[in-house]
């Protein structure tokens, strides 16, 4: 066989990345397949080849017999002597079958079986490169789009945004740049599968610790993030250092690095709230921008309640109760929003306590 074939599993191997012996493996698997098609024989067989000379040699396994009655497993004592006078009757030995034109039948059937091989490694690889990057952001570039999905490719493979993984206020344009969210990578029998998204709060905390170096470095840390995708969104932080502002190491100088991720985000709003073990003070900073008079907090039912001037009532709870939701899920903790007016009148808090805890809070 030329060594043409040889030269181009070679280059196969450092184009697509692939180990070069898998590739001759799948050669071997190939022109065995080859070998049993075409010559009919259903013995075991065996393939050397020679990757200097270009040569290859098919091997068959025989048993000795005294008298052969199938001359494609078997071969007779007298024969297998002429080779080594040693061979006794039931020894397994290999004798040479390569046909004289087997190299051009073999690389015809070699070749659909090895690209096989070859997508089989290329996808492998690609899965490899790519199942590290789930829960991670990555840019891309949009390809096309059907009535499922948004076909974002990432380099070596296209990911699919799913309709509910879109944000509502953004247009999908082919060949629009923009970053998404790995949420999963499966290898399926059709090959790696990518799925993205847009809309999951995890692209917000990624976005976040791209953006501030304080994140990144583990100074300031994220504690929870609450999306409304497209709309409004809440992220908690929080620094170990008292001497480190958490919430202005992420708004940045003149909200430089905050209004980066707001434009990158189609404009969504984003409240930046400091977290704190206190659920009072949490919950009281979660509820931004809206002033808060007092907190109530129910430990054994996990659930506040929340007193707030009466001019502040609808900022509190925002437009289709959004402000107190978002709250709500940034905290874990359930919030009913009272106004001071109805606290007082249901006893919750008198004109005293008004007093002094507002100052508690905004001291």
């Amino acid at each position: 066989m030329s060594s043409q074939l040889f030269d181009a599993i070679e280059n196969l191997s450092k184009e697509k990345g692939i180990d070069k012996d898998v590739l001759l493996e799948a050669l071997e698997a190939a022109l065995i397949s080859a070998y049993k098609k075409n010559f009919k024989s259903a013995s075991n067989v065996r393939v050397e080849l020679n990757e200097e000379t270009g040569n290859m040699r098919v091997y068959s396994r025989k048993i000795v017999v005294e008298e052969v009655e199938d001359s494609q497993q078997e071969i007779s004592i007298e024969e297998a002597r002429l080779e080594d006078p040693n061979h006794e009757v039931d020894d397994i030995i290999e004798v040479e079958v390569t046909p004289k034109d087997f190299g051009r039948i073999a690389a015809q059937a070699a070749k659909q079986v090895v690209t096989q091989r070859v997508r089989e490694a290329e996808r492998g690889v690609i899965f490899s490169e790519y199942i590290d990057r789930e829960d991670d952001v990555m840019t891309g570039i949009i390809q096309r789009k059907d009535a499922r999905f948004v076909y974002v490719n990432l380099g070596k493979i296209e990911a699919k945004l799913a309709e509910a993984e879109q944000m509502p206020t953004e247009s999908y344009d082919i060949h629009d740049r923009l970053k998404v969210y790995v949420t999963k990578v499966e290898n399926t029998s059709k090959g790696p599968q990518i799925y993205i998204s847009r809309s999951h709060p995890g692209l917000l905390k990624r976005l976040f610790e791209m953006e501030v170096p304080e994140i990144y470095d583990g100074t300031v840390e994220i504690k929870s993030v609450a999306r409304e995708a497209g709309d409004r969104s809440k992220i908690s932080v929080y620094a170990k250092d008292p001497e480190v502002d958490p919430v202005g190491s992420c708004v940045g100088q003149k909200g430089q690095r905050v209004q980066a991720i707001v434009n990158e985000l189609k404009g969504e709003k984003i409240d930046i709230v400091q977290w704190s073990e206190d659920p009072t003070v949490y919950v009281s900073n979660a509820l931004s921008p809206s002033k808060v008079v007092s907190v109530l907090v129910d430990e054994e039912e996990k659930a506040t309640t929340v007193i707030v001037p009466d001019y502040q009532l609808s900022l509190a709870i925002g437009k289709r109760g959004q402000n107190a939701r978002l709250a709500a899920k940034l905290t874990g903790w359930k919030i009913d929003i009272k106004s001071e007016s109805d606290a007082i009148a249901e006893g919750l808090i008198t004109t005293e306590t008004y007093s002094n805890e507002e100052e508690d809070l905004f001291e």
